[in-house]
């Protein structure tokens, strides 16, 4: 399967690589994944017909492009506001496990807590006939392109957090056609990140808790999704692996098909601004927190999952810049 990526040169001009089994070329006169997605979408073509028809340009070491910190998130737009992420939580089978745990002691001990009760009505209704709507999933918002961070880059969070938890997943990325449509590019690794202390508190605080920047692998994998993703998550201290756990992704492992989890996103009009990019997180059942692990500053999180070839891998950082105070005008 083709995998995108976004590479940017010393002297910061950008370029789109296309990248097939082993070897990878830089695609002519492309600047952006979002360029080449307009320009396919324009032409009533797919993405590899479009690379095809721009044209391969130089060979390219993907593998030593990501030691050298040349590669970027594998989607971005030129104004952070008209890039929106967004995430779906409760998707995966055995994902409502560390949630209700989190949970339950809010909760009376002889009822299913909200989340186990929403876990299993996707159970039930998350996987609709085709053409059918079905069961709708928790929603969450993460932020603007402002929160989107690329491969090698620090997940910081922020000096009120109490938490910096990785979620290792895939995540869809879409842009918006000049009609309105949503277009989906395809899939990437993605640690979306989350302050699972604030979270536990209260599950009302969920929105709080999900307020933080994401990360995303550096291969877009355009097509069809695979149905079933392996991989492993994994947090380094000190150069020794802290903590190490599969996850499993894609339909064959979640409670809900994406066409459902899509249908529910893109069924509201402001998302479905012309020229507007989409990072929408499928969600997870594997968490470092579930299993009592306290991360802090100087982790690094590392992800990787076939059939991507590249690891996304992200230092955690503090930000320590106090909030700014109100002032009256």
């Amino acid at each position: 399967m083709m995998r995108l990526l976004q590479h940017f040169s010393p002297d910061g001009r950008r370029q789109v690589i296309a990248a097939e089994r082993d070897t990878a070329a830089f695609i002519q006169n492309v600047e952006t994944v979002r360029d080449l997605a307009l320009m396919a979408i324009g032409a009533g073509i797919d993405l590899s017909q479009a690379c095809r028809r721009q044209g391969p340009g130089g060979a390219v070491d993907i593998n030593e492009a990501l030691e050298e910190g040349r590669l970027l998130a594998p989607i971005d737009h030129p104004d952070d506001a008209h890039l929106i992420m967004t995430g779906t939580g409760l998707t995966h089978l055995g994902s409502a496990e560390g949630r209700d745990q989190m949970h339950r002691a809010a909760a009376s001990a002889e009822h299913q807590t909200d989340s186990m009760r929403m876990f299993l009505e996707g159970v039930e209704g998350g996987k609709p006939a085709a053409g059918r709507v079905g069961q709708q999933p928790e929603w969450f918002y993460k932020g603007d392109g402002s929160q989107l961070v690329g491969p090698g880059r620090p997940l910081t969070m922020p000096a009120f957090a109490q938490d910096g938890g990785e979620e290792p997943e895939l995540a869809g990325v879409y842009v918006i056609g000049p009609d309105g449509a949503p277009w989906r590019l395809g899939v990437c690794l993605a640690n979306e990140f989350s302050d699972h202390v604030t979270e536990r508190h209260n599950y009302l605080w969920l929105a709080h808790s999900k307020l933080r920047p994401a990360a995303l692998g550096p291969e877009l994998l355009v097509g069809s999704p695979p149905a079933d993703v392996r991989g492993q998550s994994r947090i380094i201290r000190d150069g020794a692996i802290l903590w190490e756990k599969p996850f499993l992704s894609g339909e064959d492992n979640m409670s809900h098909a994406l066409a459902n989890l899509e249908a529910h996103h893109f069924k509201y009009d402001l998302f479905r601004r012309p020229g507007d990019v989409h990072v929408h997180f499928f969600g997870t059942a594997t968490l470092s927190f579930a299993d009592g692990v306290q991360t802090r500053a100087g982790d690094m999180f590392e992800i990787e999952a076939a059939p991507f070839s590249l690891p996304l891998r992200n230092v955690l950082a503090r930000d320590e810049t106090p909030a700014m105070a109100v002032q009256s005008l």
